[in-house]
């Protein structure tokens, strides 16, 4: 049994996890459906789950180039549900992140998902960070963030009593699960309603066909091909996408723009050895600087009892490149050559001379994690795993922090949507993004 802390109380339920889902195999294909979504991550995962069950009478197919689901971003986060802080009042990042930690808590609750709620601080450590911290607070009550409050130093220690600061704003909504494990849900959801998972199946073209599916005697009823890089094919009426790393280069197959760029930033973790897990209880976050493109180092605790310190923020040479020495020349060459990294670069060219500085010497980032908790040593951690994060940038260098939605061109962008950037939260938001995206697919497509 694992017992899911929800705020003081807790119950207990059977620690049950979803079928690791592997769809089925090309070989095994029909030819048509109405719908193809491309991408198994959260997102393609929540959205399809939403479609089914707006549309049950509709055949949906989902295609997904990995051998499992949810093996990149969704795979390789820290874990947080988070709870809408940080977000500008009123955009849609911040009511898709308040309303999707709602729904993210009523979904693991529904289906027996374990959770905690276990909180974040957000902590200053100088009185330089101060006006910082309290803007932030202006800034959660007006996303209406539940349960938000700053305290001073000793409400600080009686939360976290290794922590110290002087102010920190304080999040008991915020918790963790693992979202993986929640995206597999999603896919069992979509498996359940009727919905058809295909593995393996990488798709590089989506184009308008002239004539009917062999064998087909309904003539031109699934005009779009999809076909993936081992010359499988499948017909439909429309198709999404939701690729993630690969949002951009899926809207070029089908004659969109190459902007917003998709840029990886890899964040390469620490881990606090076991012995020193009781320096912390919750999240412990830093107040955001915004003269820098990234958050900064954290301290996450994880369901498996783990805690994750960091991470940093450093230019990955592979979209999946999870290891230091990962290389991919397309990608490389690709981020290198676009004037909106070239850009970012130097206007933050210190900073990301020290993240890359603090990723090689693991004691110059120990040394920021002391600010907030100062028994912490070298000695206490280890490198951990990395994540990889699909940064969208226009050609300005500016990181583009909303969605982007696109189609084709011609008779093809009638039938082809494209999410080319569903910037962070997605995992803590997806349910809401789910809505968002099915609501702009029925205002584009005749479902």
């Amino acid at each position: 049994m694992i017992r899911i802390l929800s705020g003081a109380s807790s119950r207990a339920v059977g620690a049950a996890q979803p079928k690791l889902l592997k769809g089925i195999t090309s070989r095994q294909l029909h030819s048509t459906y109405d719908v193809a979504v491309v991408g198994a991550g959260i997102v393609g995962l929540a959205t399809v789950r939403e479609l089914i069950q707006r549309h049950p009478t509709l055949s949906f197919i989902l295609l997904e180039k990995e051998k499992e689901l949810a093996v990149h971003q969704s795979g390789h986060n820290s874990g947080v549900i988070h709870s809408g802080i940080y977000y500008t009042p009123g955009s849609l990042k911040a009511r898709l992140c308040v309303r999707g930690a709602t729904l993210a808590y009523e979904y693991c609750e529904k289906k027996g998902i374990p959770y905690k709620r276990c909180g974040k601080l957000i902590v200053a450590v100088e009185q330089e960070e101060i006006p910082r911290l309290k803007a932030l607070y202006e800034r959660g009550m007006k996303n209406n963030v539940r349960d938000l409050s700053v305290v001073d130093a000793k409400g600080i220690r009686e939360r976290e009593p290794y922590c110290r600061g002087i102010m920190a704003l304080d999040s008991p909504y915020t918790g963790i699960v693992d979202w993986r494990m929640v995206a597999l849900r999603y896919g069992k959801d979509f498996e359940e309603a009727g919905g058809t998972v295909v593995t393996e199946y990488e798709v590089n073209d989506i184009s308008m066909v002239k004539e009917g599916p062999a064998g087909s005697t309904e003539g031109m009823k699934y005009p779009i091909a999809v076909r993936d890089n081992k010359g499988n094919e499948v017909r439909c009426r429309y198709v999404l996408t939701c690729g993630g790393l690969y949002s951009d280069r899926l809207s070029q197959i089908s004659g969109c723009s190459r902007e917003p760029r998709i840029v990886p930033f890899r964040g390469d973790y620490l881990i606090l050895k076991p012995e020193k897990h009781y320096l912390v209880k919750g999240n412990i976050y830093p107040v955001p600087d915004p003269r820098f493109p990234f958050l900064g180092v954290h301290f996450t605790p994880r369901m498996d009892g783990s805690v994750w310190l960091g991470p940093n923020a450093v230019l990955a040479f592979k979209r999946e490149g999870y290891k230091v020495y990962d290389f991919n020349p397309r990608d490389f060459a690709d981020a290198l050559s676009f004037r909106g990294l070239q850009k970012l670069v130097m206007r933050n060219i210190t900073y990301g001379v020290g993240e890359m500085y603090r990723g090689v010497f693991i004691g110059a980032q120990v040394k920021i994690l002391q600010k907030y908790i100062p028994e912490l040593s070298l000695s206490d951690v280890l490198r951990g795993p990395a994540g990889v994060r699909a940064q969208a940038l226009d050609r300005d260098g500016n990181l583009v922090d909303d969605f982007v939605f696109d189609g084709g061109v011609g008779d093809v962008g009638s039938r082809v949507l494209h999410v080319r950037n569903a910037p962070s939260p997605a995992a803590t938001s997806s349910l809401a993004i789910a809505e968002m995206i099915a609501d702009e697919v029925e205002s584009r497509f005749s479902l």
